[in-house]
């Protein structure tokens, strides 16, 4: 297991670049939304603690996962953000239909990584039973939220980075 023996929330803000002045959109399913609520909170509170401005943090809802992408592309196109992260979580359950969302978003992000010049950060959570989703969005694992926050402003350094053409890009 990935996450066993890892905290997901633990990071070092001297070591990140600073955030302050960034966009961040944060798409997030209402399906299982005591986990989905538990990420956003991780990745707010991740992004205020590193200087983003509580003005800066645009939250929008949708339905479930597999709409993660549409949203995220809204938000791309129309509300000048430096990053998205688009939040959701999948619980397995006795059909095939557990695949074909997780499939379907991790395309979709990937997907929308490669058409636009925003970078948008998968956190989707893909666990075989709620335990496993709680243990990851605020409990014994930490908070998979926090986690893709740091992500999200890693990559706008690393995108702000590359538009000013510098050759090293580190962190």
């Amino acid at each position: 297991m990935a996450t066993a023996n890892k905290n997901l929330s633990e990071y070092n803000k001297d070591l990140l670049p600073n955030a302050t002045g960034y966009r961040f959109g944060i798409v997030v399913s209402e399906w299982n939304d005591k986990i989905t609520n538990g990420l956003f909170n991780g990745a707010e509170t991740a992004l205020l603690d590193c200087g983003v401005s509580a003005e800066n943090i645009i939250r929008w809802n949708v339905p479930g996962s597999f709409e993660l992408i549409y949203g995220a592309k809204k938000m791309i196109e129309t509300q000048n953000v430096d990053c998205v992260i688009t939040i959701g979580c999948v619980i397995k359950g006795e059909t095939m239909h557990f695949e074909f969302v997780c499939e379907g978003v991790t395309h979709g992000v990937k997907d929308l990584n490669i058409q636009y010049d925003v970078p948008v950060i998968f956190c989707l959570l893909t666990d075989n039973n709620e335990q496993q989703s709680i243990d990851r969005s605020g409990g014994k694992h930490g908070n998979k939220g926090t986690e893709a926050a740091i992500a999200a402003i890693k990559m706008v350094a690393l995108k702000k980075s590359a538009e000013n053409k510098n050759k090293t890009i580190g962190f």
